[in-house]
């Protein structure tokens, strides 16, 4: 595979990610809607649906790409449609200027990804620099090794005292680490401190840290894209709601973690997104939950917008779908084989012994020859590839049509050089 390719791949992938993340943020907001009255957890599951899909979806395009697969599906129609409406019908010039930038567009979102890795490997140095390196406290952790066992965690949770930190956060799914600011030790009441512990170990029992990383890594791939943040954010805010409650089911007293939530929402406090802790979502609306819980109405205002992009997506991906099955069983050409002259083995080739596949992407002309091809997975050799294109010119096609009319027509196929 040349890197001409995957670079190819890579930047289409990422562009037609532009409008598959618009449409999954879409569908994941119309489900949360759905199940603004139902419990935390199924909208936690539908969140997280949601970032798999955000995942699953390009990764299975740039699979197809760098596997040589048909690309000229009804998904690309789509975005050429989508594209279409925004320059007047003609798509052509901003898909060309698009192609001419790809390589520039690959390497800025390899940078910032880079980046941002970079910045996710320095918090966990200094997560992991703190479990080392900071104290702990013989009551506290006996009062730690009470809530694992009341919550039926059977592995061992440390804890440690850390004096540049505003808020009690777990960190670690084999051996979780609770880290415990000194300040809140000294400044909190114990059944409230407590009742902070529940909710970490709520988080160590579901073993979120684990989905919370998978997160940090997916916001790193697709950072350029606001729905991947804002479901991502979703699945925060509702984990920590799932967190709240497995807390106060507990401890028995909701209220008291409620007034531990206030606590904390008086303190300055610094997010800590590759740790799970208590001051995560809104504290505010946490805190109102746990006192008064009650049904939320449907803010159809905001729903139409989310409800209109949808469809506008969901219809024009029809007629994407539409315009594919009637395009390709009107232009589909035929091969004649017969015509095709077997293609020489080059010279090298034979005496290195050199073997592979090559995938060829060909131009058909109205009169059915070969006008022009491009190589679209290599065979890993140069001299083969090369051989590949002279043949492909010595096949006869029977045209495409469109309307009834011949039209040129880009085709694929595979060329395996074997030694016999």
């Amino acid at each position: 595979m040349n890197a001409h390719y995957l670079v190819n791949s890579i930047g289409w992938t990422l562009l037609h990610f532009i409008w598959q993340g618009a449409l999954i943020g879409c569908v994941t907001a119309l489900a949360l809607a759905a199940l603004r009255n139902a419990r935390p957890e199924w909208r936690y599951n539908a969140a997280c649906a949601g970032l798999l899909a955000c995942v699953l979806w390009p990764a299975a395009e740039l699979a197809l790409r760098l596997q040589g697969g048909d690309m000229v599906t009804a998904q690309m129609r789509f975005a050429d449609q989508l594209v279409a409406i925004g320059t007047g019908g003609n798509p052509a010039g901003l898909l060309g200027w698009l192609q001419a930038k790809l390589l520039w567009i690959v390497a800025c979102w390899a940078a910032c990804a880079a980046l941002l890795s970079v910045r996710m490997a320095m918090g966990l140095v200094w997560v992991k620099r703190s479990e080392r390196t900071q104290v702990t406290d013989a009551q506290w952790q006996a009062a730690v090794s009470r809530l694992a066992t009341r919550f039926g965690v059977t592995r061992t949770v440390r804890l440690r005292i850390v004096d540049d930190l505003d808020s009690p956060l777990t960190t670690g799914w084999w051996r979780p680490v609770v880290l415990l600011p000194a300040s809140l030790i000294a400044g909190l009441p114990s059944e409230l401190l407590e009742a902070l512990l529940a909710h970490e170990m709520a988080h160590i029992k579901r073993l979120d840290y684990l989905v919370n990383l998978g997160q940090n890594v997916v916001e790193i791939v697709l950072f350029y894209h606001p729905a991947v943040w804002w479901v991502s954010g979703r699945i925060r805010a509702e984990r920590e709601k799932i967190a709240d409650d497995m807390a106060a089911r507990h401890t028995g007293e909701p209220r008291t973690l409620a007034r531990a939530l206030s606590e904390l929402e008086r303190v300055q406090f610094s997010a800590h997104h590759l740790a799970l802790a208590a001051n995560g979502g809104d504290l505010l609306s946490r805190v109102k939950r746990l006192v008064r819980p009650d049904n939320q109405a449907l803010n159809w205002k905001a729903a139409i917008p989310v409800l209109g992009l949808a469809m506008a997506c969901l219809g024009v991906y029809a007629n994407a779908s539409v315009r594919h099955v009637a395009v390709v069983a009107d232009r589909a050409p035929v091969a004649d084989f017969r015509s095709c002259a077997k293609p020489d083995y080059p010279a090298d080739a034979l005496r290195y012994e050199r073997t592979g596949t090559v995938t060829l992407g060909f131009e058909i002309d109205t009169d059915g020859a070969v006008v022009d091809s491009a190589v679209n997975h290599s065979s890993g050799h140069a001299d083969l590839d090369q051989a590949a294109r002279a043949g492909i010119l010595k096949c006869h096609f029977r045209a495409g049509t469109k309307s009834g009319k011949p039209v040129r027509t880009w085709m694929q196929m595979q060329y395996v050089w074997t030694l016999q």
